[in-house]
């Protein structure tokens, strides 16, 4: 791989000092020529348009960057070098427009097509969880994914407040409906919480998504849910999706919508970890929120998490 797309080290500039790119990597916008050469893009999308009770991931990108400068060159379980294995790039934000859903999901959906269209595969940070839309309509455009998705809620919901159809609560209704995902290969993990009504389970039932309760991810183990996760995911594309919530907010409270009794941070890096083998087209770690993490810890963890995912996206690209 070139050198031009290995991270600075922090042997050479301390972690605190120069401009915060994800990981330390060379920031390359997409129109810069450099953009070819790329094989993984580390991407912002800092938009909250579809939150409905504590906004504040808009700002998660930035804190995210930020975390992300103590992200190291080699894995400290599995040894792996990433950086070396693929080029990574960070290719910045996408510009969304604040005042306007539907004009920010578009603008998502043109910059991750032109994404595709490089044969970049992408790794977000949000955002609200309704950014994964715009980005499986750019993914999905010609065939159905499968999809991985870690959350304490299902996304599946038909509408909020009397027929607002985009929400952080509805992008997989959609994504379903839209055909962008296969229901049949999409995997829920860590599902919990009071809830409204049951209508999201039962839409998952109708059209066959798995969905794993915490109850059940607690007395089945890690191991053994990430084996059965990518099995339904299978030989085919897939997209993850990794709400930050999933995590128990006693490790990950910067967060909107958090709910106790979720994995540990631990845990939580074993599944991402638990990826490996999947044939990942992209990934995005979603609902960090600066203004309820003022230590910065969960920012850190969801660093950690996308430097999990990279790992996995890069060899499932070997």
């Amino acid at each position: 791989m070139s050198t031009d797309f290995q991270p600075v080290s922090g042997f050479v500039l301390p972690r605190y000092a120069g401009v915060p790119t994800f990981m330390r990597l060379p920031h390359i916008p997409l129109d810069d020529p450099r953009l070819a050469q790329v094989h993984i893009g580390l991407i912002g999308a800092p938009w909250d348009g579809g939150t409905t009770n504590r906004p504040g991931p808009r700002h998660g990108p930035r804190q995210l960057r930020d975390a992300s400068t103590m992200i190291r060159a080699q894995h400290g379980i599995t040894g792996l070098r990433p950086f070396e294995a693929a080029n990574c790039a960070d290719l910045g934000d996408v510009a969304p427009n604040p005042a306007d859903v539907q004009d920010s999901l578009r603008r998502m959906t043109e910059f991750y097509t032109q994404v595709r269209a490089a044969g970049i595969v992408p790794l977000t940070a949000g955002g609200d969880h309704l950014c994964t839309l715009p980005i499986l309509r750019a993914l999905a455009h010609d065939r159905p994914l499968g999809m991985i998705h870690f959350d304490s809620h299902t996304d599946l919901f038909h509408s909020y407040f009397n027929g607002m159809m985009y929400t952080h609560g509805t992008p997989f209704r959609r994504a379903v409906e839209e055909e962008l995902l296969d229901p049949k290969r999409v995997c829920m993990i860590g599902i919990r919480g009071t809830a409204y009504d049951s209508e999201d389970r039962e839409f998952a039932r109708s059209v066959g998504i798995r969905v794993i309760p915490i109850e059940e991810f607690h007395k089945r183990g890690v191991a053994d849910v990430m084996a059965e996760a990518r099995e339904i995911a299978g030989a085919g594309d897939t997209y993850v999706s990794y709400d930050i919530d999933f995590v128990d907010p006693a490790f990950a409270p910067g967060t909107g919508t958090p709910e106790v009794g979720g994995p540990s941070s631990w845990q939580a890096l074993e599944c991402a970890r638990l990826l490996a083998g999947i044939k990942i087209v992209g990934a995005d770690l979603v609902e960090v929120s600066p203004p309820f993490d003022p230590s910065g810890g969960t920012a850190y963890l969801g660093a950690s998490l996308m430097f999990e995912m990279l790992c996995a996206i890069v060899q499932a690209k070997s």
